[in-house]
């Protein structure tokens, strides 16, 4: 069993930076990819990043694309996502989730099997 403990969250203005951080602990695989996702109320979990730990690879959405950046930190079990020039329209609930071992996530949410408990990230303009 795998959890995961997301921090980092908070209320900013538009274009402040933040930086998310999820450590994974319990049983930690070594071919998995770690992911971040991000939910409005009332509408559907929308995959921000991912970063497979097997090979680096990274998929953003396009709506963060030059602005979030994933990395992780594998001796620590932990991921992050820079988050640079902060827009309203980036404030939700965000949540990292890792995957078994081999499975390719990428930012499809039910292809993700632990998740943490969220971290809230507000952006006012």
């Amino acid at each position: 069993q795998i959890q995961l403990v997301e921090s980092g969250g908070g209320s900013v203005q538009t274009g402040d930076s933040l930086t998310l951080t999820c450590t994974g602990t319990g049983r930690i695989f070594s071919r998995y990819d770690m992911a971040w996702f991000r939910q409005v109320p009332g509408k559907e979990r929308e995959g921000v990043s991912s970063i497979s730990i097997t090979d680096g690879s990274t998929d953003y959405a396009d709506s963060v694309k030059g602005r979030f950046t994933i990395s992780t930190d594998n001796a620590k079990n932990t991921v992050y996502l820079q988050m640079n020039n902060l827009r309203p329209e980036d404030t939700a609930d965000y949540y990292c989730a890792v995957s078994l071992p081999f499975v390719v996530g990428g930012l499809i949410p039910n292809l993700y099997t632990y998740w943490g408990q969220g971290t809230q990230v507000t952006v006012s303009s």
